[in-house]
């Protein structure tokens, strides 16, 4: 084997010692930063209230995406209440409330689960909730039902009125959150890592927005998952950066949130004409579940603007909000050159969520409204 000449030997170890630099320099930097995140996590006092209620919780039983709602909801109640029984909706669950008799049976979703059953708890004495989790996407089937419950809760501002008007006694706004469980900050491998990531479905509003920035995101390392994709007008410029039909568990979900410098969110539209159930056209004012749970994990969002967002997050201060593809290609260019402007603001975003945005939070909320006279333990 022919010996390496001393100018090559040289090159090569300072290569070597180079990239030994950098790895440790990278390494501490990470160390450091994720070191932050868990001081800012560990300074948030938890919520400890404890209801001495007895509570039925009615999970959606429909699977994923619906699947880390049902464990993160089950999972807080049954930190809060003094006793907790969990069914499904495909189970008698009437028969079910009629035995064990609860204090209240909250339903998750509600979609799918048979209003008869609810119409037996009601003239068994036996109060109900239910807490919407799609509106305002599907308000034609959820003002049938709404109706029928004690107290309604739910994630969209703007069917607050409209459940009102048809005749619900007691309708509460209640915004979904993050789970602090399924979604925190780590540190995936560098072979994972991304300058920007888009995870969800290629609705039509999404897809003419993807299309005005496709050229940007096509020089950047991107990522982009989710079904439907291919319906953009520029998928071959985008084909490599896109994993189509890639459906992700909040496992995959934060781990690809935690890989990427910048994550962009999107809602989709209200009046979307294919995959809607909206016919009285009530407009989306608030913030999707997404939102919450890409800040609590501590990464930038560019988040197109909703009426109601303010109410939550601080624009440009604990996320930052864009209005078009040359917005957010400016907004994306720029936070990729200003890391530590983009890391101030990320952690903001995630202080507020873990303080004001967890499922502790809003079950707190919810079990305040339904025992506003009961005296919880701490």
């Amino acid at each position: 084997m022919a010996k390496k000449s001393p100018s090559r030997r040289r090159l090569t170890e300072n290569s070597l010692e180079v990239g030994q630099a950098d790895g440790f320099r990278t390494g501490y930097d990470h160390g450091y930063w994720y070191g932050q995140c868990d001081a800012v996590r560990n300074s948030i006092q938890k919520i400890s209230a404890v209801w001495p209620q007895h509570v039925m919780f009615v999970e959606t039983g429909k699977g994923f995406p619906y699947s880390p709602l049902d464990e993160a909801v089950g999972s807080t109640l049954s930190q809060m209440v003094a006793k907790l029984t969990i069914v499904n909706a495909e189970q008698p669950v009437a028969e079910i409330a009629l035995q064990v008799r609860p204090d209240i049976v909250i339903v998750l979703d509600g979609l799918q689960f048979d209003i008869k059953q609810v119409i037996a708890m009601k003239e068994a004495g036996i109060r109900t909730a239910i807490w919407m989790t799609d509106d305002p996407y599907y308000t034609d089937m959820s003002v049938t039902l709404v109706p029928h419950y004690d107290v309604v809760f739910t994630l969209e501002r703007n069917c607050v009125e409209l459940y009102r008007q048809i005749g619900c006694p007691s309708v509460h706004y209640l915004p979904f959150c993050a789970s602090p469980e399924q979604y925190h900050p780590i540190n995936p491998e560098m072979s994972s890592r991304k300058e920007i990531s888009f995870i969800g479905s290629a609705y039509m509003n999404r897809v003419r927005f993807f299309n005005g920035a496709a050229q940007y995101l096509a020089t950047r390392n991107t990522l982009i998952s989710g079904i439907w994709w291919d319906r953009l007008d520029k998928f071959d410029l985008l084909r490599d950066k896109i994993k189509l039909g890639n459906w992700m568990d909040p496992n995959g979900t934060s781990l690809a949130y935690n890989a990427s410098k910048i994550v962009i969110n999107m809602h989709r539209a209200h009046d979307d004409p294919d995959f809607n159930r909206n016919k009285l056209a009530i407009t989306a004012a608030s913030p999707n579940p997404r939102t919450f749970e890409i800040a609590a994990c501590a990464v930038l969002q560019l988040c197109d603007v909703r009426d109601d967002l303010a109410s939550f997050y601080t624009p440009g201060s604990e996320i930052v909000t864009y209005t078009s593809p040359q917005d957010l290609i400016e907004k994306l260019d720029y936070y990729l050159h200003h890391e530590q402007e983009r890391r101030e603001i990320a952690i903001r975003g995630m202080w507020r969520t873990l303080r004001e945005h967890t499922y502790a939070n809003r079950i707190h909320t919810m079990l305040s409204v339904l025992f506003p006279h009961s005296i919880p333990v701490n």
